[in-house]
């Protein structure tokens, strides 16, 4: 890795909370993902990462969504040693240096140029590893991806930033090239992305948000992941995993009797459980 450390242009802080929370959380006896790597890159870059005023809990919800996707990814890469993972829309996250995959299974990173490029910046080689600089949507990338290994797909924090047409194109892509594979992923539904765009328009000033100054807007949410299994025959869903009330969530973002008593009540109601979850589908 760089000894330098690397400066950031207004456009690319964006990039920075999902990695402090991860960062945030290594620095912790009770570590949830022990993300040494994350830590690191913070320490390399030269930004008042305190000024991001990270949302609250976010360093405890933020490796608790990574810890779920990493779990099913060791659970496929155990059952395959020999395998392809496509980490889609990757950001800065470190998945490849802390899952430290053998060199039977071949990784790459994937997310927009100016995302690739700073990673080059903060991250080293290693065996079998490589970044593609593209957008998600532009499926040609694939072309250059051998189909003959049994493929892990994993797209966290992804998903809502695309309408239902390119995620449902990113699913099927995969069941066509690739024998066998995973693809997991987080997800809202539908009435939590209303929801979320919402209150960032409500309490922004700028209601003007994303790159390249378009309104902020997600497209897509998720009620009923079967819809998913309709559009790409192949695949057959495992898992859908609630996440707000995930037993080792709740317990750490609990820190009063009250918190654990609104949190227990919460958990009985269906729309909290089925506002965001963790996907586990398989072709």
């Amino acid at each position: 890795m760089t000894t330098e450390k690397v400066h950031l242009t207004k456009e690319r802080e964006t990039y920075l909370p999902t990695l402090y929370g991860k960062a945030l959380d290594s620095r912790v006896e009770n570590s949830i993902l022990h993300d040494t790597f994350a830590d690191e890159i913070v320490r390399k870059i030269d930004f008042d990462f305190e000024s991001l005023h990270l949302p609250s809990g976010g360093a405890i919800t933020l490796p608790m969504r990574a810890k779920q996707l990493d779990g099913w990814a060791r659970e496929f890469l155990t059952a395959h040693p020999q395998a392809t993972v496509l980490n889609l829309g990757c950001g800065l996250d470190s998945r490849a240096f802390r899952m430290d995959p053998p060199t039977t299974v071949r990784w790459y990173d994937l997310d927009l140029p100016d995302v690739i490029d700073l990673r080059r910046q903060l991250y080293p080689d290693r065996h079998d590893y490589q970044m593609i600089a593209t957008s998600v949507t532009d499926l040609h990338w694939l072309d250059g991806i051998a189909g003959d290994l049994p493929v892990m797909v994993v797209a966290e924090g992804l998903m809502q930033y695309l309408d239902e047409k390119d995620a449902m194109a990113l699913f099927n892509r995969p069941t066509e090239q690739f024998p066998s594979g995973q693809i997991i992923f987080d997800a809202y539904n539908k009435f939590t992305t209303k929801m979320i765009t919402l209150m960032v328009k409500m309490t922004s000033r700028r209601s003007r948000a994303t790159a390249g100054g378009a309104a902020f807007h997600l497209p897509w949410g998720l009620d009923d992941p079967h819809t998913i299994e309709l559009q790409v025959p192949r695949l057959r869903l495992l898992d859908a995993v609630p996440f707000l009330t995930m037993p080792e969530l709740m317990e750490r973002l609990s820190v009063s009797r009250y918190q654990r008593v609104v949190g227990g009540m919460m958990a009985q109601w269906g729309w909290y459980q089925r506002s965001m979850r963790h996907y586990r589908f398989e072709f």
